[in-house]
């Protein structure tokens, strides 16, 4: 869908490297950090009971629906909500 407008790593990250003198919005690094933390901690959690694939389909998921707005709680119970026997498909 849209996987195709970003460039595969490690492409991106060498890309980034060279197009970036100086980090881009410093600004945002420490609360960014401490706001996704806790979805980290999680996901380190799940990928010990599923699967490192199925754990980061749901924080990304999470992070995603944050992302449009959602409260990082209602975030997460909508995912949980979508999961079906340990799977999201």
């Amino acid at each position: 869908m849209y996987y195709y407008m970003f460039p595969q790593y490690p492409y991106s990250e060498i890309t980034g490297h060279y197009m970036t003198k100086q980090p881009l919005y410093p600004h945002l690094k420490k609360e960014t950090l401490y706001v996704i933390q806790p979805f980290v901690e999680y996901g380190l959690q799940e990928a010990k009971t599923t699967s490192f694939a199925h754990a980061l389909q749901e924080i990304a998921a999470m992070t995603y629906l944050m992302g449009k707005g959602f409260p990082p709680q209602m975030a997460y119970a909508i995912v949980e909500s979508w999961e079906m026997n340990e799977t999201l498909s």
